[in-house]
């Protein structure tokens, strides 16, 4: 690894003008300290109420800007994901006014996961794979001024693949000099989803190195990963539900909400935390498209989770 970005090297914001913090070569390996989603507002003893206080303006912070020598405008950066360092401990909430179901759960939530032992407990009984990625990862956008890191965006920005893990390699399109790359929002597990508004969020190292390809020009990220694309034994078992409906953000609605209906009378969680349960475990996937104007979501929730 040629150099490190240590964690106080962060932005709230995408903003081609902001200085760069290190010029990289391509081929060059570097490697992130990543902060948390929370930007450290949240810590192992924190609480909901803490949650519910948080600063949505110091929220999803990114390392960098990293200048890579070279990239110009019309070039893609290729970024390859060599590894993460271990995670400590981690956090899901229920932030009110946020997520899939914000108008049912409107108190906040917060749990707080120990993974020191390499392994993620949700309740006793109840674990969940650990696979590590970067929530938000990007290049600067060719407008000018400050962009918020919140939402995905055609650079690339807080796009929550769970797929992006060891090995992948991530190609991104370059719309300023140097393409000013950025990563952050580093994720010990997730669903398809994200559906409370929150993973694991868990800070952790990360180490990349990136690649130009010279006149290259895609519109939005393209990446390149292994399979197959599921956590677990490969012939693991799926309770699913399904909802349906006249638009994909309906049809998402009904499938979690029958989804959190089953956890919590199957395995006695309380709403909530079926809620969160979902967030870090339960994939969403587009099931039916063709049959305008109904379209199909299905829930996956994968059996191995329960010990």
């Amino acid at each position: 690894m040629n150099h490190t970005i240590h964690r106080h090297h962060h932005h709230f914001v995408w903003d081609r003008s902001l200085e760069p913090v290190y010029e990289a070569e391509p081929g060059e390996e570097i490697g992130f300290e990543v902060t948390d989603s929370s930007a450290g507002q949240l810590s192992k003893t924190s609480t909901s109420e803490d949650v519910a206080a948080l600063d949505f303006d110091r929220v999803n912070p990114v390392n960098g800007p990293v200048y890579v020598k070279g990239a110009k405008p019309g070039d893609t950066l290729e970024v390859e994901i060599l590894g993460f360092g271990p995670q400590s401990w981690g956090w899901t909430g229920v932030i009110p006014g946020f997520g899939l179901l914000s108008d049912h759960f409107q108190e906040a939530a917060l749990k707080i996961w120990d993974l020191q032992q390499g392994k993620a407990e949700f309740l006793h009984g109840i674990e969940i794979p650990i696979a590590p990625f970067p929530g938000t990862i990007g290049t600067a956008l060719a407008e000018h001024g400050a962009h918020s890191v919140v939402p995905p965006r055609q650079n690339g920005g807080n796009m929550d693949i769970r797929h992006l893990t060891r090995g992948t390699k991530l190609y991104l399109p370059v719309w300023v000099e140097g393409a000013m790359f950025s990563v952050g929002d580093t994720h010990a597990a997730q669903g398809d989803g994200e559906v409370c508004g929150t993973a694991i969020e868990a800070p952790m190292d990360i180490e990349l190195k990136f690649q130009l390809h010279k006149g290259r020009q895609i519109k939005e990220p393209q990446f390149e990963t292994k399979g197959p694309l599921v956590h677990g034994p490969p012939d693991q078992r799926y309770y699913v539900t399904t909802g349906f409906g006249e638009d994909l953000m309906t049809a998402c609605r009904k499938a979690v909400s029958y989804m959190i209906e089953h956890i919590s009378h199957t395995y006695g969680l309380s709403d909530v935390e079926a809620y969160m349960l979902c967030s870090t475990a339960v994939d969403l996937k587009l099931s039916e498209v063709v049959d305008i104007p109904h379209y199909l979501v299905s829930a996956y929730l994968p059996l191995s989770i329960f010990k």
